[in-house]
């Protein structure tokens, strides 16, 4: 004979275990995507909320910003250096159910979105750009990864590259070029010193020839400064014209 007391205890635990696998928390960052007989019922949560075995399925959606590494690209500049890059994304979801519904693991798709859409954008732009002009790169990269993710239901808030690696021999090559830079710019700076000295000189003659005073000034000045070198003996020319001054 069946044991019906068993039979009885077996099945009221079968409706507790039922009646609580109903009932689901959900934290204040999650959302649940609710389906009912596979179709879209509703976006439920946070706190505790009812789906109903059977009939209903739930599928947790973290909402929290992601922060993505992305994986190490070769990438072929616009000058045609070879570099390897590396990123950083920031993204979150904003729509759960387009996030859920419309890509399959939107976590996969915005990391290969991430990486086809660096490649892209620095392969048009040369090597100095890279190096130079991340913040610029960061926001192209940002603004596409954005547009295209919308459709997700998904935020890119940020794009940072972290990386632009170059093999030894670029490195020596823009080691070199850095020192030809830095050797031009002293040439060019020492030609801008002799310009204005030259320019000063010609205005200080220009005076010096206005003013027979100031000569006779500059000519005493300068004896003095000779004079007082520890040398014993002293050599100094005297203009003819200047005797001819102290005479009158």
């Amino acid at each position: 004979m069946l044991d019906f007391g068993m039979f009885g205890g077996v099945f009221i635990f079968l409706v507790i275990a039922l009646l609580a696998s109903m009932f689901k928390i959900l934290r204040e960052y999650e959302r649940g995507v609710i389906f009912m007989l596979g179709r879209f019922y509703k976006v439920k949560g946070p706190g505790l909320i009812i789906v109903v075995p059977v009939f209903q399925q739930m599928v947790r959606v973290d909402l929290r910003t992601v922060v993505m590494d992305v994986p190490t690209q070769d990438v072929i500049s616009r000058d045609n250096v070879s570099v390897q890059v590396n990123a950083v994304i920031y993204f979150r979801v904003l729509d759960p159910e387009r996030a859920i519904i419309q890509v399959e693991n939107f976590l996969e798709a915005t990391s290969q979105l991430s990486q086809t859409t660096l490649r892209s954008v620095l392969g048009q732009h040369e090597l100095d750009d890279m190096l130079a002009e991340r913040d610029k790169l960061n926001a192209d990269i940002q603004e596409i990864l954005d547009k295209q993710s919308e459709a997700w239901g998904i935020k890119v808030s940020n794009v940072e590259i972290k990386h632009v690696d170059l093999n030894e021999s670029m490195i020596r090559a823009i080691a070199k070029q850095a020192e030809a830079e830095r050797v031009r710019r002293a040439k060019v700076i020492h030609a801008l010193g002799e310009s204005e000295a030259a320019e000063k000189l010609a205005d200080a003659a220009k005076v010096l020839a206005d003013q027979e005073q100031a000569i006779q000034l500059r000519y005493l000045q300068t004896l003095v400064e000779i004079a007082g070198d520890k040398s014993s003996t002293l050599v100094f020319p005297v203009p003819i014209d200047l005797l001819e001054k102290l005479r009158s």
